[in-house]
């Protein structure tokens, strides 16, 4: 028995809407991301996509990662150190080395309320004011 082909016969666009519409990529405004840079670039614009390099990069070997803690944060840990041994008591300031520790630098956020005399690190000057202006004492290791 013969089968009826007959789905499109007699359509003038076999289901592609108007005439116009399904002529490949132009239809689309091109093919990717043609376009981008042009008469696309809102769709791109509003997901944060841009054309071409933007910004700096550090290269990793430069990059150096230093041990940091604030004078405040140090100031509230001195009666834990004391009572394991880290930091002792010497003319009436406590005394912290920072190399125990592993810190590298003492930074001037939070507020001094002991005398303490640090040594084995960097201060930078706000930690050094604070720490000084609290009766304390910064030593220098060269």
């Amino acid at each position: 028995m013969k089968k009826k082909v007959s789905k499109y016969r007699g359509s003038r666009t076999c289901g592609g809407g108007t005439h116009k519409n399904r002529r490949g990529a132009g239809n689309r405004g091109g093919r990717g991301r043609a376009g981008m840079d042009d008469h696309n670039f809102v769709h791109y614009y509003k997901r944060g996509i841009t054309v071409g390099k933007h910004g700096f990069k550090r290269p990793r070997a430069v990059i150096e990662d230093v041990k940091t803690i604030n004078v405040g944060v140090l100031d509230e840990m001195a009666d834990d150190l004391l009572d394991t041994g880290v930091a002792e008591v010497v003319e009436g300031k406590i005394q912290i080395d920072l190399t125990k520790l592993g810190i590298e630098k003492v930074l001037g956020s939070g507020r001094v309320t002991k005398p303490l005399q640090i040594q084995g690190g960097e201060v930078s000057a706000r930690a050094r004011e604070k720490i000084e202006s609290a009766g304390g004492l910064v030593i220098f290791h060269e």
